[in-house]
């Protein structure tokens, strides 16, 4: 258990690797424009919290808990999320950059991922069932053996899902982008 605790506290305009952030749980707090890029959170919790325009650019995230967390026009690129704490973790992205980064294996039903970009992300093994896709780019995200059962990709573009590799029952998928469930039998439609 962290020897900090931080309540309800707001963080701005911070340049954590000039200015080290303490190890330690936080709660209920809120960090704007504050840049992580590079830093190794290990060890941190983070409860009901909120980042807003924050750069995460490679941070390592090996047993950081994320519990209802929310991430709004965050940079997260080359994230492996597969090695934070899975015990309670929620979080939701909106306007977020999350390319080349790692969901392996997580168990994280009901995300909301809204107006991201998800180039290259690997959802292998991951449980995804009712989550949502709003206006996401998933070009060369990694579908395989993931649960997507009642899952909404109606407003996503650029994926390719094969049906007989994932589980998709009751998913939502848009007649434009069809394409990208039936690719691997290279028919042509018209």
């Amino acid at each position: 258990m962290a020897s900090n605790i931080f309540y309800d506290s707001n963080y701005q305009n911070i340049d954590f690797m000039k200015k080290p952030v303490s190890v330690g749980d936080y709660e209920g707090c809120t960090f704007t424009n504050c840049n992580f890029s590079e830093l190794n959170l290990s060890g941190f919790q983070f409860v009901e919290c909120q980042f807003n325009n924050c750069n995460f650019g490679n941070i390592k995230v090996p047993n950081t808990a994320f519990k209802d967390v929310e991430f709004n026009n965050c940079k997260m690129i080359g994230i492996d999320f597969s090695s934070c704490n899975p015990f309670l973790l929620a979080f939701s992205f909106t306007g977020c950059q999350l390319d080349y980064s790692s969901f392996y294996t997580l168990k994280i039903k009901a995300t909301s991922f809204k107006s991201c970009s998800l180039l290259e992300v690997d959802f292998t093994e991951c449980n995804l069932e009712n989550s949502t896709f709003t206006d996401c780019n998933l070009t060369s995200a990694t579908f395989e053996r993931t649960n997507l059962k009642k899952a909404d990709f109606q407003h996503a573009k650029n994926y390719s899902i094969d049906l007989d590799q994932n589980i998709a029952k009751g998913a939502k998928f848009s007649r434009l982008e069809i394409e990208g469930l039936l690719g691997k039998y290279q028919i042509i439609l018209d």
